[in-house]
């Protein structure tokens, strides 16, 4: 993968794949899936650049596990995949 580093207070997700059967066992076909909205931080930027000049450190780090907003941030494709860049305000919670 190439080296990506976000920068600012973005975030950098590798999207994580989509439920394959119901709770109940039934598969699902590739269109009934639902879109993915978890994901593991692969890269964090430097933080926001507050009026004082310093930065404010993000709260979460590589290798956390997040929930994210369905259309939220930019979708990428990196050697086959899926990743999303996010603003950490984008991010609806982290988990563990």
């Amino acid at each position: 993968m190439a080296q990506l580093k976000p920068i600012e207070d973005r975030v950098l997700v590798k999207v994580l794949e989509a439920e394959e059967k119901t709770a109940g066992g039934i598969v699902l076909p590739d269109n009934a899936k639902e879109k993915p909205q978890r994901g593991r931080v692969v890269a964090v930027g430097n933080g926001k650049l507050l009026g004082d000049g310093k930065r404010q450190e993000l709260s979460v780090k590589s290798g956390d596990e997040v929930i994210f907003g369905k259309y939220s941030g930019s979708d990428i494709k990196i050697d086959g995949d899926e990743f999303k860049v996010l603003r950490e305000s984008d991010l609806l919670a982290k988990i563990g």
